[in-house]
């Protein structure tokens, strides 16, 4: 996840208090003006020699930057770099910063030679992006390619504790979080963005499955559902492979009637096949291969859902090579 700051030199009240709404995760002022800021909210403040600028317009220049970073300093490209001399300094340290005075210019920061810079220094001109540039850079997460599979069976399976996962964002049709038994069959599991004459929408959440199942997360991890918890950062999917972050506000464990729904995709390497716990009840839906939300009350054996398939093999959340069989 990158980092991004807003550079409010000159000061400017009005523009500071956009950044904070934004999410920025530090801002930038002079020294006489950090107490003020500070009363604004709870953020980190910084200043202008907390971040030496190097203006890039000789070679040399990227030996004073590689220098400067390798003895411990901050140090920040001025606005008006270059590709090339950005790589090559990428090339040679672990850390980063760029000044941006839009987000076309923040974007391209982010993904240069696939890494991108650490922290992203959005300039005044650049206010009026920051939500923008704080959404592509700090919840947008890439896109995911989901899978085609075939509903082979659902049955009922008895009482069992499952999580409602509540998020403090309002998610929209499409947008679930990807669950499975195995972290190599996840099923796109929708939010409960759609309403009924017996509940309301409740747009926030994810009815996502059993306490044992696997959940996608961000930085291509995995948890256990029984292990999230408030504050936890979960991987929000859409029907369209857009990813992004949501951060749970609560999490409910509770004892409810339970499905077993077993699904298959067909690969040139034969048939991988998957499976996923998920309450009986109206509210709770998949994804059909049409992008539409489909209740697992009237889901039915043939049907096209969405899934994410994957290589087996997880050790505490992160990926591993190792044989290993899921059932």
């Amino acid at each position: 996840m990158k980092k991004v700051i807003f550079k409010s030199v000159p000061f400017d009240k009005e523009m500071l208090t956009l950044a904070l709404e934004s999410g920025v995760d530090a801002v930038m002022v002079e020294k006489e003006h950090v107490k003020s800021v500070q009363a604004l909210g709870r953020v980190t403040v910084i200043t202008p020699q907390d971040m030496p600028v190097v203006e890039l317009t000789k070679k040399t220049d990227e030996d004073v930057a590689i220098a400067g970073i390798k003895k411990g300093q901050n140090v920040v490209l001025k606005k008006g770099w270059e590709i090339i001399p950005v790589e090559n300094i990428l090339a040679q340290v672990d850390t980063l910063a760029l000044e941006c005075e839009n987000l076309d210019r923040a974007v391209l920061a982010a993904g240069i030679l696939e890494r991108g810079c650490d922290t992203v220094v959005v300039l005044p001109e650049g206010a009026l992006d920051l939500k923008q540039i704080v959404s592509e850079l700090k919840l947008s997460q890439g896109t995911m390619d989901l899978q085609v599979a075939t509903v082979t069976a659902i049955d009922s399976a008895g009482l069992g504790h499952r999580v409602c996962v509540d998020t403090i964002s309002m998610l929209k049709k499409g947008q679930g979080m990807l669950i499975g038994n195995s972290s190599a069959f996840s099923f796109l599991v929708h939010a409960e963005t759609e309403s009924n004459p017996y509940v309301a929408a409740r747009p926030f959440r994810i009815n996502a499955g059993a306490v044992h199942a696997y959940a996608q997360m961000p930085g291509d991890k995995t948890n256990y559902l029984e292990e999230l918890g408030a504050g936890s950062d979960v991987l929000i999917v859409g029907a369209d492979g857009a990813t992004s972050i949501a951060t749970v506000g609560r999490v409910k464990v509770e004892v409810r009637p339970m499905l077993l729904i077993k699904a298959e995709v067909k690969t040139k390497d034969g048939v991988k096949e998957g499976q996923v716990f998920l309450q009986n009840a109206e509210t709770i839906r998949v994804v059909t291969d049409k992008g539409e939300p489909v209740s697992v009350v009237t889901l039915r054996e043939g049907d096209k859902i969405l899934v994410k398939t994957d290589e087996a093999g997880r050790h505490f959340g992160m990926r591993i090579k190792e044989e290993i069989t899921e059932g």
